[in-house]
């Protein structure tokens, strides 16, 4: 099984989401996990609404510190955020991928909402086409 983990900076939104998408379009193929390299508090409220309008729950999931992470085995590391990119501790024998994303939490709470969406929609693309390219 391949394992996975996915990166941005709190740990609330993008990588929650990425999480969510590969466990649920890799089910029984991967194992992913998701961190911040500065975890907020929760999950964002708007990342868990937008993610059950795709009959995806990701209510339970809790923001983690990377450096708990530090010393396990990977096969992919995905960065979603630069920032993330830049501050990533090295994952020996693991492919590192970067996708950028900005973060929808910055956006003006008017905008919040479509902006989560469109993070949803550029993911799943990009989750799509890993795991067609990536098949055991």
């Amino acid at each position: 099984m391949m394992r996975i983990l996915v990166l941005c900076t709190g740990n609330s939104a993008r990588s929650q989401i990425a999480e969510g998408l590969f466990r649920t379009l890799g089910a029984g193929r991967v194992e992913v996990f998701s961190a911040g390299t500065k975890p907020r508090d929760a999950v964002h409220p708007m990342a868990v609404k937008v993610m059950a309008e795709h009959g995806i729950d990701i209510s339970t999931q809790r923001p983690k510190d990377v450096e708990q992470f530090v010393g396990e085995r990977f096969d992919y590391v995905i960065t979603v955020c630069d920032r993330a990119k830049e501050s990533c501790p090295v994952m020996p024998g693991a492919e590192m991928i970067h996708w950028t994303f900005a973060d929808p939490a910055d956006e003006p709470p008017e905008k919040q909402e479509r902006a989560f969406r469109d993070v949803v929609t550029g993911l799943r693309a990009r989750i799509d086409l890993f795991l067609e390219r990536n098949k055991t």
